[in-house]
């Protein structure tokens, strides 16, 4: 990897991209969505040989799922790239100002971040939502992909880059690195000199070792050890539809949950209908003494660990509770800080969940898998911030800009 060349380049790119006016940005948007979509079938030949080396390899069901494009999937990526080409403009927003008495006229003003580094797994559709949203909010962006989906990105990113390219911007605005060793990514954790962040996208091992050596700054993202809590007053139906939907729609993403909590006073009634929906996809329990008692020999002993785990699989951990107050205290222990959710017929509960729970989003009465920038209005999303600064939640255009301070005046000295 030359990370001389590459970021040199990104810079060069940076210096064009910010100053691009919103149609440039958003003809390069409809392109890089077009271009997708013409070229389906050589993406998804490319992504072929990545699931076959994945199945040689022992890669798990759920995170087979997690790497394989079909025309439909391609078609919903080429769909959040116009999505994102549909949104305002960030770049230039005043976002506030005032007039000092001496009467000097200031302004903030929102600007692109710079150059986007980004770091990820075995999610190809990261490269296309990465590249719309840099390049919409103004940023360079190098991506470096896993080893997984390698075929896969190379193929996504030669596509965007050329319809960039075809309308008006710097091919590189858009760079992906060919070297997947474990090197290559080190070597992006110490372009301080080039990037102005460094975005880790993948699961907890990856984010922690970018969090412990980068020398860049870091916004941290993904893990998602996500709860639903059942309270007393829930409807078990909807508490039932909820956890199916929030662990079987697609298990191995990071806003499925991991760990359902119900209340003592309704787990008689509530854990045999969760259970009975839960089996249409043959999920496994790893439960609680109480759990045990009241579904049987099917559910697995759990153990803290089970607690604290991001499961990614057909594997939910459960626990009846005491209270309200003894889920919010588990979460409080166990929860990355991604999504948590409360089904309750109580207006107080429901309040008091959403106050209390620290984590990115908090729900009441619906799906954790809301959790995701498209289905909030952001477009596509770099990624879900789990962290508290600069941004947290869904990660749209807004989240990739910071801000400048522009000054006006007539001869004023200090």
């Amino acid at each position: 990897m030359d990370t001389e060349k590459m970021g040199l380049a990104a810079k060069a790119a940076e210096r064009i991209l910010g100053v691009a006016d919103t149609n440039t940005k958003n003809k390069a948007l409809e392109a890089m969505a077009a271009a997708l979509e013409a070229n389906a079938d050589k993406i998804i030949s490319a992504n072929e040989a990545d699931l076959a080396n994945g199945r040689t390899n022992g890669m798990k069901d759920s995170l087979l799922d997690r790497l394989r494009l079909t025309p439909e999937r391609i078609a919903g990526m080429a769909d959040g790239i116009r999505q994102v080409a549909a949104l305002a403009d960030p770049i230039g927003e005043i976002i506030e100002g005032s007039v000092r008495p001496n009467g000097i006229k200031i302004q903030r003003v929102r600007v692109p971040l710079g150059v986007v580094g980004i770091i990820f797994e075995a999610r190809p559709n990261v490269t296309s939502d990465a590249a719309a949203l840099c390049l919409k909010s103004g940023n360079a962006c190098i991506l470096r992909g896993g080893k997984e989906a390698i075929h896969s990105n190379m193929a996504i990113a030669g596509v965007l880059r050329q319809a960039a390219e075809s309308a008006g911007l710097p091919a590189d605005c858009i760079q992906l690195v060919s070297d997947t060793s474990r090197e290559s990514a080190n070597q992006m954790m110490r372009m301080s000199k080039y990037l102005d962040v460094l975005i880790p996208r993948g699961g907890a091992g990856l984010i922690r070792a970018v969090v412990d050596n980068s020398t860049v700054p870091v916004i941290e993202t993904g893990v998602g050890n996500c709860h639903v809590f059942v309270d007393s007053t829930a409807d078990i139906e909807m508490a039932a539809n909820i956890i199916y939907n929030a662990k079987t729609s697609r298990p191995s993403v990071c806003n499925a949950i991991e760990t359902i909590l119900v209340h003592k006073d309704i787990a008689e009634k509530a854990l045999p209908v969760i259970r009975e929906r839960l089996d249409e996809k043959n999920v496994e329990l790893r439960g609680c003494e109480r759990t045990h008692a009241i579904l049987g020999d099917s559910v697995i002993p759990a153990t803290d660990e089970d607690y604290a785990t991001e499961f990614l699989d057909y594997i939910l951990a459960c626990r009846v509770v005491d209270s309200l107050d003894d889920a919010i205290d588990h979460i409080a222990k166990y929860s990355t800080g991604h999504s948590e959710c409360i089904v309750t017929s109580d207006y107080f509960s429901a309040e008091k969940f959403t106050s209390s729970v620290d984590s990115a989003a908090v729900y009441v009465n619906c799906s954790t898998r809301f959790t995701d920038g498209g289905e909030f209005g952001l477009g596509a999303e770099i990624g879900i911030s789990t962290q508290k600064l600069h941004a947290r939640g869904p990660m749209g255009i807004r989240q990739l800009t910071s801000s400048k301070f522009i000054i006006q005046g007539d001869g004023q000295i200090r």
